[in-house]
């Protein structure tokens, strides 16, 4: 009887090592392919600027001042101005992000900015250490108002007029 035991304890180790590599696997392919898998989803113009064309109207801020540029103010890609189109900005490590941050406390994808009903959202894609607004942790798709800054590591962005 105990050497029963012994085998099935070995085979249901066996089994559990194997569960732990699928999931690792799992998880490795799932963080090298979503950057694929998202800018088939996304037409999201790829590098600094906006697309040109009937499709490249800024998006229109409420109180009457509309948001043009999405301006670097600190860290190493500090002035960098982007034109601000009907498409999505993706914020990141990722070579495919719109805005390529080298920052060692960005994720690969971090945030992305939104635009929506006429507003710019900021939105965290989980990252690890967090995306801030002024100095509040961004935890849901969160409205930006101009000039106010969005914190990933040491990058600091705003949206400009």
């Amino acid at each position: 009887m105990p050497e029963l035991v012994i085998t099935v304890a070995r085979f249901g180790f066996l089994i559990l090592l194997w569960i732990f590599v699928f999931t690792v696997v799992g998880v490795i392919r799932r963080d090298l392919f979503a950057g694929a898998r998202s800018s088939r989803l996304v037409a999201a113009p790829r590098g600094v600027g906006a697309p040109t064309g009937p499709a490249a109207k800024p998006a229109k801020v409420k109180r009457g001042r509309a948001a043009h540029q999405l301006v670097v103010t600190a860290g190493q890609l500090a002035g960098t101005r982007i034109t601000l189109g009907e498409a999505q900005i993706t914020i990141g490590r990722a070579e495919d992000s719109t805005l390529v941050i080298t920052d060692d406390y960005a994720s690969a994808r971090h945030a992305r900015l939104v635009p929506r009903e006429g507003q710019w959202f900021v939105e965290d894609l989980g990252s690890t250490n967090g995306t801030y607004l002024d100095r509040a942790k961004v935890t849901g798709p969160t409205p930006v108002p101009l000039g106010v800054p969005i914190r990933i590591g040491r990058t600091s962005l705003e949206l400009r007029p």
